[in-house]
């Protein structure tokens, strides 16, 4: 099954997520496995298998690190169970600092600027590396390819100290 044909959608990165709803909503009103509640149970298997898979390919699509690598492994680039290391050094040293100055935001003596700060340098560099992904993922280069599924382990990064910056203001500010 092809996700972006299933929504009837351009492959693109960048996408509408209005029109990937509404899209999702329609088929939802043909193939919900309550549609086959009278038919027989092969059907009704049917429907539920082809739901599952409906919002499989609605939660790949509405989240731009799954569909980034979903259309890289399209393109013939799995990376979406490796675990390969990044061979980027300013990358790595980059994180490192980040993870550092993630460490120190519940000591900090202002949280709030400290976590705005923090939030700032994330947003900038998400920006930087999905114009970067934009540049690469339409490719039908290899070289290019590879060089996109990088960019995705570096947002995979990104994505995890996001995780962990929430985790932190959750239990600075819990009350």
């Amino acid at each position: 099954m092809r996700y972006f044909e299933l929504f009837s959608l351009p492959v693109n990165y960048q996408v509408d997520l209005t029109v990937l709803n509404a899209h999702y909503l329609e088929l939802q009103k043909v193939i919900h496995p309550d549609k086959f509640a009278n038919h027989s149970e092969k059907d009704q298997r049917l429907a539920v298998q082809k739901a599952a898979e409906i919002n499989d390919a609605l939660q790949t699509l509405k989240h731009p690190l799954k569909r980034a690598e979903y259309m890289l492994a399209e393109r013939g680039v799995d990376i979406r169970s490796e675990q390969q290391t990044l061979q980027d050094p300013l990358f790595l040293m980059q994180q490192m600092e980040l993870r550092e100055a993630l460490e120190d935001l519940p000591t900090a003596t202002d949280p709030d600027a400290a976590i705005t700060e923090f939030e700032n340098d994330i947003k900038i560099l998400m920006v930087e590396l999905n114009q970067q992904l934009l540049a690469l993922i339409n490719s039908t280069e290899l070289n290019e390819l590879e060089q996109a599924a990088d960019v995705v382990r570096k947002l995979k990064f990104v994505y995890k100290l996001k995780d962990e910056l929430a985790r932190i203001e959750d239990s600075l500010f819990e009350d």
